[in-house]
């Protein structure tokens, strides 16, 4: 500084006394510690909750990938479960039952194409998941169901015909089933239910099969007009012999008594008499009508 005199002397020497009155201020070394403590405290804690821990959801299981030692095989259930960040990696699987549908172009005994959509439920054997991922992967449903199903419905729908398709529908699925189920054990999936939900056939069959059931139906209604022509043929050749029974008693009851015809002219005119009596208006008739006179006559005789 410059030596002034007087009055500015004096501000150079206060100036000069302020500046060696600077100090950095005094911090312990506890003080730092603990800031770095807290400030590690603080990542750890966002490192353990964003990449230490993971969550398997309900209906879902989880296996560990460890890049040291590959897949564990531990099966998780739901809940929240710790990892080592970067050395861990869960793999969460859905073991809900899910529905999917399938078609398949197959043919019949009688060489018919058939159209069959089947309905699966799948879902992944729990304790096989370390052994699925190893060979499927996450995708096993793709892999496995559509190929599988092919196979096994060209293999039953073969050893039924067209028709029989239609008539043992029941047996046919079942019988899918049952190999479905065991066939898809295999690859460590298993099938809640298979059902057949579609069954269509080629338009020429489908014509030619309502073709036969027209015609099937004219010929029943051809049978049955023939059948009920013979019944009542059989009915008027009953009825006629009736008649000529009745016909050939009365002519031996009129030729073995001759009062027979008189019991039947008194028959006729009671039952003439009887209905003019009950009739609301009167009616005047002579004795011949009655058939009274001749019966008259032969009395007086």
């Amino acid at each position: 500084w410059y030596q002034l005199g007087g009055e500015g002397g004096d501000i150079a020497a206060a100036t000069t006394m302020n500046f060696n009155q600077l100090r950095p201020p005094h911090v312990s070394g506890g003080s730092i510690i603990g800031a770095l403590g807290a400030a590690g405290l603080a990542f750890g804690g966002y490192i353990l909750v964003n990449h230490g821990m993971y969550n398997v959801e309900g209906g879902h299981r989880a296996i560990l990938y460890s890049r040291v030692g590959g897949i564990s095989s531990e099966v998780r259930g739901e809940g929240t479960h710790f990892k080592i960040p970067w050395l861990h990696r869960p793999i969460i699987y859905n073991v809900r039952s899910t529905p999917r549908s399938i078609k398949s172009l197959t043919g019949s005994r009688d060489l018919q194409m058939v159209d069959i959509n089947l309905r699966v439920i799948y879902r992944p054997m729990m304790e096989k998941l370390p052994d699925m991922y190893r060979t499927l992967g996450m995708d096993y449903d793709e892999r496995v169901l559509p190929s599988i199903v092919n196979e096994v419905t060209k293999s039953v729908v073969a050893q039924y015909n067209a028709i029989e398709l239609i008539v043992k529908r029941e047996q046919v699925s079942a019988e899918v089933r049952s190999r479905l189920q065991s066939r898809a054990r295999d690859f460590f999936i298993l099938l809640d239910d298979v059902s057949i939900v579609h069954l269509a056939f080629s338009p020429q069959f489908t014509q030619a099969v309502e073709s036969k059931q027209v015609a099937q139906q004219d010929a029943e209604r051809s049978k049955w007009i023939v059948e009920k022509a013979l019944e009542e043929k059989k009915s008027i050749i009953i009825a006629a012999s009736g008649e000529a029974e009745a016909a050939r008693l009365i002519s031996k009851a009129v030729a073995n008594n001759p009062g027979f015809v008189q019991l039947r002219s008194i028959q006729y005119a009671r039952d003439v008499a009887e209905t003019i009596s009950t009739a609301s208006n009167k009616v005047y008739i002579n004795s011949d009508t009655l058939l009274v006179s001749g019966l008259v006559k032969d009395l007086r005789k």
